[in-house]
């Protein structure tokens, strides 16, 4: 333990530190380290008048006369040490108010409203920055200029999880600032294939957002190129895949109809494909006949059916003569040899040919 010693008292006196405390108080209070470290250079200074000399402690020698230093070194000390032990009982008192835990934040304020007023106090102006816009205290040190307000640097956070932002990017919303991460999960519009947020580029379509990388046929999943897309039951299709998948086949090849078509039958047809089943010819008179769902002309549909007459090879459309296995028009249905009607319906047949029963007799009876 340091001590100094005076030689106006015989045989010694000693000026010491007796309560145990160190001997320069501003070490262990730092609300007066301003004033003492003034202090503390006027002691230097004091001190190095003093010329230095090993001191030893005379043993019969008669003390040697006090000098105008050793004076103001005793006067020195004895106010250290009032000084300290006046520090001491403050500094009792003001911690038996302090409590146990303190937040490091309000520590933090404590500290700066302390310092600001130790400026004050030793006459140096203390102008703020501005007014914090949350804790509504003046702003000394560091600040951040956000939303049109002034924040303490540690007071600026997400209005979310309220992680400080300091000079990181953020996202203003309704007035308040977001940290990228929350505003992007709170805000950002969500792909409708992943479900994730949307960060950068943003695709709408369908009444719905999509990353464009995830916006995709749903059949062969090729991203939808200058062409576009068709939609079918809330699902995006390429051309190719929704005309195989979901366009009308044509009644007669198959194949997707795509542009011009004709109805006929419950189905469609391109044009050069609705013809007679039979022959291909089209029908020009815009009528046909249907056969097994087929379309056919007249002819051919009546030659199916049976109905052609044997006699002229044309369709019976009204009354008709069934003779041999065959089908006459009435008019036709005559003599092979006279060729006369036979009208009443009586004839000889003969090699599948008809004959009246005159000619009959004339050509095979004799």
């Amino acid at each position: 333990m340091p001590c100094w010693r005076s030689w106006n008292t015989p045989p010694f006196r000693r000026v010491m530190n007796t309560t145990a405390q160190p001997l320069f108080p501003w070490m262990g209070i730092p609300k007066r380290r301003v004033t003492l470290l003034r202090l503390q250079r006027s002691l230097l200074l004091r001190m190095t008048q003093v010329p230095f000399r090993e001191v030893q402690e005379p043993k019969e020698s008669p003390p040697p006369p006090k000098t105008s230093a050793a004076a103001q070194l005793d006067e020195l000390m004895a106010h250290l040490c009032e000084m300290q032990i006046q520090c001491t009982v403050k500094a009792d008192a003001s911690t038996k108010h302090l409590p146990e835990k303190q937040d490091p934040k309000t520590s933090l304020d404590s500290m700066l409203g302390g310092l600001e007023q130790e400026l004050q106090d030793l006459g140096i102006a203390t102008v703020p920055k501005g007014h914090c816009a949350s804790c509504q205290k003046p702003i000394a040190g560091k600040m951040i200029h956000a939303l049109g307000q002034a924040w303490h640097p540690e007071h600026f956070v997400c209005a979310h999880c309220k992680e400080e932002i300091g000079s990181s990017p953020f996202f203003e919303r309704t007035g308040l600032a977001y940290c990228s991460k929350d505003y992007h999960h709170l805000f950002s519009p969500r792909c409708a294939y992943c479900a994730a947020p949307i960060l950068d580029k943003v695709l709408t379509a369908m009444d719905q957002t999509w990353h464009p990388e995830h916006f995709f046929c749903a059949h062969c999943g090729e991203v939808f190129g200058a062409e576009g897309f068709h939609e079918k039951d809330k699902k995006p299709y390429c051309r190719k895949d929704f005309l195989a998948m979901f366009s009308p086949k044509c009644g007669g090849c198959n194949r997707p109809v795509l542009e011009n078509y004709l109805s006929a039958m419950d189905t469609v047809w391109h044009p050069e494909c609705f013809v007679c089943g039979d022959c291909f010819s089209s029908f020009s008179t815009g009528s046909f006949f249907e056969l097994d769902g087929r379309p056919f002309c007249e002819l051919h549909y009546h030659q199916r059916r049976g109905t052609l007459c044997h006699g002229c090879g044309q369709p019976i459309t009204g009354r008709c003569i069934s003779a041999m296995g065959y089908k006459f028009h009435p008019e036709h249905f005559v003599c092979d040899f006279c060729l006369m009607q036979l009208s009443k319906g009586i004839f000889r047949e003969q090699n599948d040919k008809t004959y009246c029963q005159p000619c009959f007799n004339k050509l095979f009876t004799q």
